[in-house]
């Protein structure tokens, strides 16, 4: 046997090594049908050969769809992936096409399958992108700072959607009601309201909703799941909004003022409520005496009115 040494002649091909150059030769004759397959200009077997042994591998493999050549064959395989991974693919379930990269993950809004679980919480999610952001919300850190307002975001993505709610800019536009969005998602969502589109069904009781947040929001129901605690008393929430409403009762935190008199409330729902003192709206209406109430709790109070008249 050869010592590594001797083998002086080296196939350009596949790095194969031999100690003579008839073996080496011979060796090529393996290479020859899949060259000629891939680049018609080499010619017959005697020149493949001579051009295989020179060691001019520019266009031993060339692309059919757009000519482009290779020196290696691995090379020729790796390109062609980018005339393949575009194509559409059509899924088995719903009938919509997506790229090939992007099927695997829509078929998880039909299976529930969530193979993306936090170390941290064990909460489980259907794309590894939605894993990483969820991460970022148990570290403190927030590297990303508004110039306008000083608020700190998690990433570069967070504060690019963040500007636009000080420049006013909304890109996505409805082509049915003119109505504009600052991100695309919310478009999506909202043209579910033009079509009636529930694509993303509960895996419990089959209810379905048009966003697929919706439907993680509601499945906790059915779990009892609640990701979310309250640093301060340790209380737990099944949804981030509550937590962060919560939390505004520890803080003392009055974001919510009325333009009218200027008072502030720590809760969206109260300052709803107080605006309707100065709009006079009352949109809860008693079916029995047509009564109107500023509130679902005063209607259910008037309610009880009839009942004792009954």
């Amino acid at each position: 046997m050869a010592h590594p040494e001797e083998m002086s002649f080296r196939c350009t091909v596949c790095n194969s090594c031999f100690s003579r150059r008839s073996s080496l030769l011979t060796h090529l004759e393996t290479h020859i049908e899949e060259m000629q397959s891939e680049n018609k200009e080499i010619g017959n077997n005697q020149n493949l050969k001579t051009h295989l042994e020179s060691g001019d591998r520019s266009n031993l493999f060339q692309c059919k769809g757009c000519k482009m050549a290779f020196s290696t064959g691995r090379g020729l395989a790796s390109h062609r992936k980018s005339h393949t991974e575009d194509k559409l693919s059509g899924c088995t379930i719903c009938n919509k096409m997506f790229k090939k990269r992007y099927l695997t993950a829509h078929l998880r809004t039909h299976t529930g399958e969530k193979p993306y679980e936090c170390s941290v919480c064990n909460r489980s999610f259907r794309h590894d992108s939605n894993l990483r952001s969820h991460l970022a919300t148990h570290k403190d850190e927030k590297p990303f700072e508004c110039a306008v307002c000083n608020k700190k975001l998690r990433t570069s993505f967070s504060l690019r959607l963040h500007l636009r709610t000080h420049t006013g800019v909304m890109p996505y536009e409805c082509t049915v009601c003119k109505r504009s969005f600052r991100q695309r998602p919310h478009l999506v969502m909202h043209l579910r309201i033009h079509t009636g589109e529930r694509p993303y069904g509960c895996t419990f009781c089959n209810k379905k909703f048009s966003d697929k947040r919706n439907v993680e929001v509601h499945e906790r129901i059915h779990t009892g799941e609640k990701p979310y605690e309250c640093s301060v008393c340790h209380k737990k929430f099944n949804q981030h909004p509550h937590l962060t409403a919560h939390l505004r009762y520890h803080s003392g935190e009055k974001p919510f003022e009325c333009l009218v008199c200027h008072k502030k409330f720590g809760q969206v729902g109260e300052f709803r409520l107080h605006i309707r003192i100065h709009t006079g709206e009352k949109p809860y209406e008693c079916t029995i005496c047509n009564k109107k109430c500023s509130q679902s709790s005063s209607l259910r109070v008037h309610l009880r009115t009839h009942a004792k008249k009954v």
